[in-house]
């Protein structure tokens, strides 16, 4: 936040591409430069595969993010355009990092990066057109409060139409901020843990609601910069405001933190994967014990999830185990707010099942569990019933499925790619022999994969079940 950009340089700075200046509307001073680098071409094309979003621990784009992001919203095929937005200008070095390091992934046609200094910079027609064409708007690190005066122009309505589409949107610090629904905006200032948890009614505690409420992202406040400048605290008294003064529904609010480094990919079934060091989710579930003006906070047991390197959180389907507990009374908080030990333990997806829906006998046809549920069931009830089951998997995961099955039946499992060749089976004989397949995706980005648990011999009603964990 206020960190990435100082005062427009007066006169923009000629690149590689196109740049052009354009006076706001409403302002002779201010001035929205465009730079377009790639394609000078839009891609055309009627159907996107997303919607993807990058929620970034610092300004820069996370290139391993940023790749799964344009994967999934591509399809794996073709290209895509990226729009960037800006408050400010960069203070040294390139004019335009963020396009810099879109135009180096795969699968980018143009990425054209804009400046806007002004509120009024939302309502510019050239702007709007560059956002509604693209498949992915990024914004950039620097000051949300800019940002969150866009509220209500043009610029809101036009990123919500890419998303739409299945496009997707993203940024980082400043950029993650303004991609919550409830947004801390710091119009007033930034505020530290320590001063927040004394006083979370503290002047420069302001919010700005109602701009983007992603799919599946409800309830939910951001923080950027997560451990390195110690915002657990502050996190904890967001939350808490959120809930106290009824910014969230059904009396919960959660503080998704990002560290420096890290980016959270959450995909179109509200699955965010991480990739970098660590993120934490902070979940307050129930009214503060004390929260007013011009008193230190007190709030028993937050629900916290520490997510390292490769791992994930369902936020359509919101895990009820997994975490640890932190507390704060009279402003002081606990110790150890960053580690601590589950209170239980649960699957990717907080102990979820997901069960067979018929028909579900191909590929085309297969259930949805790219939410990586932790466990499957299903039953064979006719000789050569098969089922199917969409899963997603990122690079360097590995991906493991332990079949119980009834005595019944005796079955087979097979993991496919997606064109429905077979990378793993498991194939052992007699009714009531478990099953077990393992596969590791070694490409880059995400895949998709189907599990297809099929009757060799027998049938019936009892139903099998089979566990997934990822690695």
């Amino acid at each position: 936040m206020r960190s990435r950009h100082a005062a427009l340089a007066a006169a923009a700075v000629v690149l590689v591409g196109l740049t052009t200046t354009l006076t706001s509307a409403g302002s002779a001073a201010a001035a929205a430069t465009r730079v377009r680098l790639g394609s000078s071409s839009d891609v055309t094309r009627t159907s996107w595969q997303g919607p993807a979003f990058t929620m970034n621990g610092d300004g820069k784009i996370n290139a391993a993010s940023m790749t799964a992001a344009v994967d999934a919203i591509r399809g794996g095929t073709g290209s895509i355009d990226v729009v960037v937005l800006a408050g400010s200008a960069p203070t040294s070095g390139s004019a335009t990092p963020e396009c810099d390091a879109a135009m180096a992934l795969p699968g980018v046609n143009s990425c054209t990066s804009w400046t806007l200094t002004a509120a009024s910079d939302g309502n510019n027609t050239q702007v709007n057109a560059d956002i509604r064409n693209a498949e992915f708007v990024y914004f950039a690190g620097g000051d949300q409060c800019r940002y969150a005066a866009w509220k209500g122009t043009a610029l809101e309505a036009s990123v919500e139409s890419v998303v739409a589409k299945g496009g997707g949107s993203g940024g980082g610090s400043a950029g993650h901020h303004i991609n919550s629904p409830v947004v801390y905006d710091a119009c007033k200032g930034s505020v530290t843990s320590p001063e927040a948890l004394a006083d979370p009614y503290d002047s420069y505690i302001t919010f700005t609601t109602g701009m983007f409420d992603w799919p599946h992202y409800s309830g939910v406040i951001n923080d950027s910069h997560f451990t390195t400048r110690d915002r657990m605290g502050r996190t904890m008294a967001f939350v808490a405001r959120a809930v106290k003064d009824g910014r969230t529904t059904g009396g919960k609010a959660w503080g998704v933190g990002v560290e420096e480094g890290s980016s959270l990919l959450l995909d179109k079934n509200g699955r965010a994967t991480l990739y970098g060091t660590e993120a934490f989710i902070v979940l307050g579930d129930h009214q503060p014990e004390q929260a007013s003006s011009g008193k230190p906070l007190t709030f028993s047991d937050f629900k916290i999830w520490r997510l390292g390197p490769g791992q994930t959180y369902d936020f359509k389907n919101r895990p009820t185990c997994g975490y640890y507990l932190r507390s704060v009374t009279n402003g002081v908080a606990d110790a150890n707010l960053y580690s601590g030990t589950p209170q239980s333990g649960c699957g990717a997806s907080g102990g979820t099942t997901l069960t067979e829906s018929e028909p579900n006998d191909s590929r085309a046809a297969a259930n949805d569990a790219t939410a990586n549920p932790a466990s499957i069931a299903g039953s064979l009830q006719s000789a050569g019933d098969r089922d199917y089951y969409r899963v997603s998997l990122t690079s360097g995961r590995k991906l493991t499925v332990d079949c119980a099955i009834p005595t019944a039946y005796d079955a087979d499992v097979y993991l496919l790619d997606s064109a429905g060749s077979t990378l793993a089976r498991s194939v052992n004989n007699g009714t009531g022999a478990d099953e077990t397949v393992t596969f590791t995706r070694t490409t880059t980005g995400s895949g998709t994969y189907y599990l297809d648990v099929e009757a060799y011999s027998g049938s019936g009603t009892t139903p099998y079940t089979c566990a997934l964990t990822t690695a």
